[in-house]
């Protein structure tokens, strides 16, 4: 007897207690996995097992391809770790399909563009609008998750080493250096503040954070609205194409596989066409 529903909430647990991963991971393979107990009865042999999920693959042809994506990985990774603990006598992850997912260029702003936010900055800032600006330079001049930046506190940024200790996905802390323009206005920011979490009393709400930034591309003028992962895409793509390697990279986003960081490859050539039609004679003669 398999007992399906005491395998899944062991292995949520390895995920949660062992792999450290984040929240919204745990939800998603908490939700994926329900089809195991759905599907499978508690006496199938491992072929049935094998034949019932992928006739649930079969069922997902309306999924975008990152939920379909996401939900094989899920199966991939709970049928590895049953073999692994020798509930499976073989490894049946490794004949359940990945569908491949279209790489999707995120959007990310020029280096006008940025100008443009900066400018849009009064020069006598009000508390909330210091507040705004702090927000962005820790997205665009640190390159943080939202979550990172909304959960910073004072005692995780080095004044003197010009770092900051972000709390990563999974939990894991990394120093992070930050351009010295950056440590410049988080301790003009600091003075008379009393709370150790740099905006409030507690963290900040990603949500709130997203309407900042929003608003501040309205004010800027931007044509495209402006979001937080467009201003870490903004980071990584401008470092990139200003020479940064992609190890390097990898290690400042905090991504543990350079696969992931492998995508910014593909911004800087779309970077470097844009200029091309923008500034090549060749263009400008054609247009």
């Amino acid at each position: 007897m398999w007992n399906w529903s005491q395998k899944i909430s062991k292995y949520l647990e390895f995920l949660d207690n062992v792999e450290s991963v984040s929240p919204h991971t745990l939800r998603a393979y908490t939700s994926d996995l329900k089809i195991i107990s759905q599907l499978l009865s508690e006496d199938c042999s491992e072929n049935q097992i094998l034949a019932q999920l992928r006739k649930a693959q079969t069922s997902w042809q309306k999924l975008s391809p990152a939920t379909k994506n996401r939900k094989a990985a899920s199966l991939k990774s709970f049928l590895n770790w049953m073999f692994q603990k020798s509930y499976l006598s073989s490894d049946l992850s490794l004949r359940i399909q990945t569908p491949k997912v279209p790489q999707r260029i995120p959007h990310f702003l020029s280096p006008d563009e940025v100008l443009s936010v900066l400018k849009s900055y009064t020069k006598k800032l009000d508390p909330q609008e210091a507040q705004d600006q702090v927000l962005f330079f820790l997205l665009y001049g640190a390159g943080l998750r939202v979550s990172e930046a909304c959960q910073m506190k004072w005692s995780r940024v080095d004044f003197k080493k010009a770092q900051l200790l972000v709390l990563r996905k999974g939990g894991k802390e990394q120093w992070v250096p930050a351009p010295q323009i950056v440590m410049n206005l988080l301790k003009k920011f600091s003075q008379n503040r009393t709370d150790d979490f740099v905006f409030g009393s507690k963290a900040m709400n990603t949500r709130t954070a997203y309407e900042i930034i929003k608003l501040r591309g309205q004010k800027a003028g931007l044509l495209n609205p402006l979001h937080p992962h467009a201003l870490r895409h903004s980071y990584a793509t401008h470092l990139l194409t200003s020479g940064a390697d992609l190890r390097s990279l990898q290690e400042l986003l905090g991504h543990q596989s350079l696969g992931t960081t492998q995508k910014y490859t593909h911004l800087s050539t779309h970077e470097l066409a844009r200029m091309i039609q923008k500034f090549h004679p060749l263009e400008k003669k054609s247009g």
